[in-house]
């Protein structure tokens, strides 16, 4: 056995979740030999073209190790590293790549099996990304670390600070937002599986790995979908396939988001008492409907993407009309509300897990924590934070990991992406309402408006939250998976002729059939 030398300390530490099979030793002092490259290549072998590999200044910290070639090439750079003991340990290492789709990778071999996740690409800001992969050991036993690179010429990566430790790194939720499936359904959408063979959405996509469906509902909407009877119905196939059930309450009549958060029409003449009852009313109506119909919700958003708050103007973080009347936060107001509703939730059932949703990571992590701390100072009961993270708006996957990390630090709560998408095509299916993505200058530098592109983007996300430090990243959900364009079931429910902007994002083609992406779904996936 090669003798592993212990002279540089561990890169990019996490908390992460600790097996359950046997008793996780200690780290016996450090593992890894010049994990950041301080030394060279010092501790590490090159193979392939040996000479597309070299250490460079300008790392995360100090020096980095590069692959680079102007033609067409293969190289990795590895090290042998010995595991103290049983249990699942999680190598990590940050990294910047770009080029060829999947070009370069993080692994692990020798460990009984082979562990392996892609090194994202990051030339939407050159910003350094943690990577992060897990092997089960039965004994102490030697393993080794890749880092390769195979690609065109001019494909590149660089990778620094590598980082060995207890615990394991997991995308535990892998969820699709399901919410337009009844309407489309309704409108004579029809679904296959990758191979063309005709089928439920629903069972599709759980067949592929999805483990979790998203459900928003609001209270008396226009056109009659996304209510109270449709949800029930869509949520028991959800449950039915296998999957966890997620509720998305809007509290209103139709779509919210940072750019609206009106008040259903039947709460208008309220007080904000009275609102905050009829939250309460709300939402113990829809969910002790899920529960008699035998589709307990595991998870309740309290509100969608209420940076701005909700119910407005009585429950906005800011003035958003002067003319209303109501001058000011209304932070008060907005705590009753979401107290009301997550209260209500544990009265229906008290495992649920009640999350408070937040997007625009992209302002800064100020503005989250600013929202949060003024929550949190109110007692408001939560259990889970929602982000959504969509990478043509709200920066780079640097920027999501740090969101995740700072929140979760922060706040003490484990942070669920439950919002993200991807073009495969920039054409459209519905020419008569233009796509909300449909120009290249929109998109994510690095990652094509193409079938592999989408699934590259959209694995991108799933391993950069369950890679984020802290280890509290616990799963992302993929919006509207099955918003596929069919005439009548458009997007507004006012306007029976209103389109589909979003049916190129979608995981399954304009055909119906499932797209590669889907395969992302699974818990093993390498796609």
């Amino acid at each position: 056995m090669r003798e592993i030398t212990r002279r540089a300390a561990l890169g990019g530490a996490a908390a992460l979740v600790l097996g359950s099979a046997g008793t996780l030793p200690a780290v016996a002092g450090d593992t890894l030999t010049n994990p950041g490259f301080e030394q060279g290549l010092d501790g590490w072998n090159v193979l392939g073209e040996v000479g597309s590999a070299k250490v460079e200044s300008g790392g995360r910290t100090g020096d980095r190790l590069t692959h680079w070639a102007a033609s067409d090439y293969r190289v990795t750079t590895r090290q042998a590293v010995e595991l103290p003991g049983r249990g699942w340990w999680t190598v990590s290492v940050w990294a910047k790549s770009g080029g060829a789709l999947n070009a370069s990778t993080l692994s692990v071999r020798g460990c009984g099996a082979t562990a392996s996740t892609v090194i994202a690409q990051t030339v939407q800001d050159d910003k350094w990304v943690r990577s992060a992969v897990s092997v089960y050991a039965d004994r102490r036993q030697l393993c080794t670390i890749e880092l390769s690179t195979a690609g065109p010429g001019g494909t590149w990566a660089s990778f620094d600070d590598v980082g060995l430790e207890p615990g394991r790194v997991l995308r535990t939720i892998r969820g699709g937002d399901l919410s337009g499936l009844a309407k489309n359904e309704a409108f004579g959408a029809t679904y296959a599986d990758a191979q063309g063979r005709p089928g439920d959405a629903v069972k599709i996509l759980a067949g592929a790995g999805m483990n979790l469906g998203r459900l928003k509902v609001w209270v008396d909407p226009a056109d009659g979908f996304n209510d109270k009877a449709h949800m029930v119905a869509t949520g028991k196939r959800i449950k039915a396939a296998g999957m966890k059930l997620l509720v998305d309450f809007h509290y209103s009549d139709r779509w919210t988001d940072p750019g609206a958060q009106g008040i259903p029409a039947a709460w208008r003449d309220l007080t904000p008492a009275q609102l905050a009852d009829a939250v309460a009313a709300h939402t113990r109506d829809v969910l002790q409907a899920l529960k008699k119909a035998g589709a307990t919700a595991d998870y309740v958003q309290v509100g969608n993407e209420i940076n701005p708050g909700m119910l407005w103007p009585w429950g906005q973080t800011w003035d958003v009309d002067p003319s209303d009347g109501v001058v000011g936060a209304q932070w008060d107001n907005l705590a009753a509300f979401l107290t009301a509703g997550a209260r209500a939730v544990k009265a229906v059932a008290p495992s649920t897990k009640v999350l408070l949703h937040l997007t625009n990571i992209n302002n800064g992590i100020d503005s989250l924590t600013w929202w949060f701390d003024e929550v949190v100072a109110r007692n408001v009961p939560f259990d889970l934070i929602g982000l959504s993270y969509y990478g043509y708006w709200h920066g780079s996957l640097a920027d999501l990991q740090e969101a995740i990390t700072t929140l979760s630090s922060r706040y003490d709560r484990d942070v669920l992406n439950v919002e993200t998408a991807y073009p495969f095509t920039l054409d459209d299916d519905a020419p008569t309402f233009e796509n909300i993505i449909r120009d290249p200058a929109q998109l994510v530098p690095g990652y094509p408006a193409t079938p592999a592109g989408q699934s590259a983007a959209y694995r991108a996300v799933q391993d950069a939250v369950a890679a984020a430090e802290g280890g509290r990243g616990i799963g992302t959900v993929y919006w509207e998976p099955a918003w596929t364009s069919v005439a009548g079931a458009g997007w507004d429910p006012a306007d029976p002729s209103s389109g589909n902007a979003w049916e190129n994002q979608a995981l399954f083609d304009f055909t119906g059939k499932l797209l590669p992406a889907a395969r992302n779904l699974s818990l093993l996936s390498k796609g």
